[in-house]
């Protein structure tokens, strides 16, 4: 025989040899398959020895087979160890619903009323038109004058808040200056007074109500009063609380604060603390006092203004009507001599 194909025989016959040695003594496993959301793992091989890998810690089982390529293999893989992965989902975030925000606006406070005190205080600086129309209302006699450097009645106007307001007033009087606040024009019906009195050179507050010219002492919202008296010149301020003017039929305006003013002045006995009745040198119509651009007119000097117009009037008329008389008298004398 060829010693080539003997060398081939023997190989062939080697190598069967050492793959059954190998198969007797080696054990094929497979290790179970593992992934997520994965309820059982499963290992087939042609072996009809079956293990059934109890299941620990886990909801699932896991069934494991082996198979050999020899008839006698004794060898059993190990079964599923208890790190199953479990899908799980962890959620630590919180859930918070947040509330939507709220349209509701709340309500301005309205400030409370004054607590009267009349008691009065220097005041120190001169009352001044520096802030008219800026963050007070303002009305003066003659018109544009300045109190802190000139003679006239002044009257400025600035809201505090909801019916507070400050008052500056300032006028000439041996007696004394007030303030007179009237739902309308036609002043004298239960309308509120602010007075500030020269008793012996030094400001004397009182408040009062004016009816049908007579004072009435009274009790008002006023308080901070501060003044003083150079000769015949009367300044104060004062902080007052006035009525609400929408709360009678009589108003002539729907604002509650809204208000014809007045700037007067009377007489005033200090030994018998007596006020005589007040006369008026400003007098405006019906305005806003929180409007610190409002129009304001002077009624008192208005009417000063339209009465002298009239007088003159008058005078030419009657003078024309002369000189028409005194012309016809003259052409009928003409003719009489001729």
């Amino acid at each position: 025989m060829d010693s080539r194909l003997v060398l081939t025989l023997l190989f062939v016959m080697l190598t069967g040899c050492f793959m059954g040695t190998y198969a007797q003594n080696n054990t094929t496993s497979v290790t179970p398959a593992t992934s997520t959301n994965t309820t059982s793992s499963n290992t087939n091989t042609t072996s009809n020895t079956n293990t059934t890998a109890p299941s620990s810690n886990t909801s699932t089982s896991a069934t494991t087979s082996t198979n050999s390529l020899a008839p006698n293999a004794t060898s059993i893989t190990t079964p599923s160890s208890n790190n199953t992965i479990t899908n799980a989902s962890s959620n630590t975030g919180t859930n918070t619903t947040t509330p939507p925000p709220s349209n509701t606006t709340a309500a301005p406070t309205t400030p409370a009323p004054l607590v009267p005190n009349s008691n009065v205080t220097i005041l120190n600086a001169s009352l001044t038109k520096d802030n008219c129309s800026k963050t007070q209302l303002c009305v003066s006699q003659p018109s544009g004058c300045d109190p802190s450097s000139g003679t006239c009645f002044f009257l400025g106007a600035q809201r505090q808040g909801g019916q507070n307001f400050r008052f500056s007033l300032a006028g000439e009087s041996d007696g004394y200056v007030a303030l007179i606040l009237s739902r309308n024009t036609t002043q004298g019906t239960n309308d509120t007074t602010y007075i500030c009195a020269n008793n012996n050179s030094v400001v004397k507050y009182i408040s009062a109500l004016l009816n049908n010219g007579k004072l009435t002492r009274t009790t008002l919202n006023v308080n901070t009063v501060r003044g003083k008296v150079s000769g015949k010149k009367i300044q104060c301020q004062f902080d007052a609380t006035v009525p609400d003017s929408s709360s009678t039929t009589t108003r002539a305006d729907t604002s509650t604060t809204s208000f014809s003013m007045s700037v007067s002045n009377g007489t005033y006995n200090a030994t018998s603390d007596d006020l005589g009745s007040p006369t008026a040198q400003i007098r405006t119509n019906v305005v806003d006092l929180s409007n610190v651009t409002a129009t304001i007119t002077n009624l008192v000097s208005s009417n000063s203004t339209n009465t002298t117009t009239t007088s003159a009037a008058n005078a030419i008329t009657i003078q024309q009507s002369l000189m028409q008389a005194l012309l016809i008298t003259v052409g009928i004398l003409t003719l009489s001599w001729l």
